[in-house]
């Protein structure tokens, strides 16, 4: 309980001061150094990119280095990518940042709550995993009441400065915490002769097996995809919602209430996502996440400033939340289905980064064909289809891996 204590404390501050908060940013820091915020969000890429990248290699680095030294090596990207946020005085600086930005958290978030869940916890895991990456929306609450203030202190126009370091403070004061009491492994419960005789077992096994390579199957791949349209399509539209309730005609208040609906159901969403998948198994969870997702793209299809559009933008407020969980806590359970414990890390990597992959495509996307047709309802209608697809292919895909059961090393 220390350790998922300590992993809740580290979610809630990674994530929650440095990423879920980060559009409190965007106006202060653009207007400060005069840089456009279409310039200014390609920091965004340059972190996504990162993380990408730095997923595909997350089981060879944890294999070799452990859970601990990564977790710190992610708190050092952090804190630098801060101070570097904090003295730059032009986009190139921030742009640097973003890189750091991305290695930090791809060691400190998802991926490594996955990893440690699954090492520390023998049941439940849906659950507590979802419990611990509940913590960003405290985090992001908390951070938002924080540095707002200090952003515009009495319209000083660097006081976003003075946030940045803040929050390398906060990063330094937390990894200490992590330093002082995360451990990499349990107490071990059998002995050295007893563990050894296992793991010759279990490489016999895996010698035998007649297709000893997850990634010569067929299904695994199909997942990977499905996992990168997830991520392209709630990334894409959850970036254009706010305009695009604007742009129906509905009042700014209405649209900042749909947008606080949304904040606070989304730790909800992702603690219930990890319950029902310990009830109800994977397939069905999954299936109620997908729902949500297309159900909440119709209805904002629907929402206009007469009454039932404006039920039905606040209907999209309150059921999109549940559909993000498919990029967040759905990770490392779609990763425990495609893998045994030897495989884990390497697997939940991959999905990892073709998920943050997807993220890096999505916005662009979404705001191209924003461009070309002047709406985003093309947009929609193409993701409300390829959600669809998505949630059919993925259950196939998740069938075969029951069914093959040939677990083996990549």
């Amino acid at each position: 309980w220390i350790i998922i204590s300590i992993s809740c404390l580290m979610v809630l501050t990674v994530l929650g001061f440095c990423s879920s908060s980060k559009s409190i940013y965007i106006s202060p820091v653009c207007e400060a150094l005069g840089i456009s915020r279409s310039a200014f969000s390609i920091n965004d890429s340059c972190r996504y990119i990162a993380t990408a990248v730095v997923n595909i290699f997350f089981g060879a680095l944890i294999s070799k280095f452990g859970a601990k030294k990564l977790i710190l090596a992610g708190f050092v990207s952090l804190i630098t990518s801060m101070l570097i946020y904090a003295q730059s005085t032009n986009i190139i600086g921030f742009y640097i940042g973003g890189i750091f930005l991305g290695v930090g958290l791809s060691w400190t978030t998802t991926t490594m709550v996955g990893s440690v869940v699954n090492k520390w916890c023998a049941k439940n895991k849906g659950t507590i995993m979802g419990a611990v990456l509940a913590s960003n929306g405290i985090g992001a609450a908390i951070a938002i009441q924080i540095l707002t203030p200090i952003i515009y202190d009495n319209g000083n126009a660097f006081g976003y400065r003075t946030s940045y370091k803040l929050v390398a403070a906060i990063l330094l004061a937390v990894a200490v915490i992590m330093i002082i009491f995360f451990k990499n492994e349990p107490d071990k419960r059998v002995s050295f002769v007893e563990e050894k005789a296992e793991s010759k077992q279990n490489d016999k096994a895996y010698d035998n097996n007649k297709n000893p390579t997850l990634l010569k199957k067929a299904y695994f791949y199909a997942a990977a995809i499905c996992i990168f349209f997830t991520g392209m399509i709630l990334q894409g539209v959850s970036g254009i919602a706010a305009p695009m309730l604007s742009d129906v005609g509905l009042h700014s208040s209405y649209v900042a209430t749909v947008l606080s609906v949304h904040a606070l159901l989304l730790t909800l969403s992702k603690f219930s996502t990890g319950f029902l998948c310990d009830r109800i198994g994977v397939k069905k969870t999954s299936l109620i996440c997908f729902f949500a997702a297309f159900l909440s793209m119709f209805l904002l299809l629907n929402s206009s400033p007469t009454g039932t559009g404006k039920a039905a933008a606040m209907a999209y407020g309150v059921l999109s939340p549940f559909a993000l969980p498919l990029e967040t806590i759905m990770l490392p359970i779609y990763a425990s289905e495609f893998s045994e414990e030897k495989t884990f890390n390497k697997i939940l990597g991959i999905f990892v980064s073709v998920n943050t992959a997807g993220y890096a495509v999505g916005a662009p996307v979404a705001n191209l064909c924003y461009d070309i047709t002047g709406s985003y309802d093309i947009l929609l209608y193409t993701s409300c289809a390829l959600i669809i697809f998505t949630a059919l292919t993925m259950q196939i895909a998740i069938n075969k891996a029951h069914k093959d059961r040939s677990y083996c090393k990549i």
